[in-house]
């Protein structure tokens, strides 16, 4: 049996832009990916705080230090400049795994700096 658990969340993210015209994915920081091991191209689910709006995509990396959190493509019509959203990435664990399990979460404040962290 496997079990699918949260790896990585990036909570209280504040969308910096929106591009309509890119092919797809969410844009993020490269830093803040690194810090709860995000990868480029790794499936993310998304939520907006503000609308209500879920919806599934991958990670890009977004300039290093710019908390740049961009949605791109069709994902640009689910929310917009200045939204909160939560980005989480899952894994497939083991259940003897599954009973230690941490995920890394960040949440993030003013200019998507990060203001706390937890399971890093």
């Amino acid at each position: 049996m496997q079990i699918h658990l949260l790896k990585s969340k990036i909570h209280r993210a504040r969308v910096t832009a929106a591009d309509i015209q890119y092919e797809g994915s969410l844009g993020i920081d490269e830093d803040l990916m690194d810090r709860v091991g995000l990868r480029p191209h790794e499936r993310i689910l998304c939520s907006d705080l503000a609308n209500g709006n879920r919806w599934e995509t991958y990670a890009i990396a977004a300039p290093r230090g710019s908390g740049a959190i961009v949605l791109n493509g069709a994902v640009a019509h689910l929310g917009k400049k200045g939204d909160r959203i939560t980005i989480m990435s899952f894994a497939v664990v083991n259940p003897k795994q599954a009973k230690q399990w941490q995920p890394a979460v960040i949440v993030l404040g003013a200019r998507n700096a990060i203001v706390n962290e937890r399971g890093l």
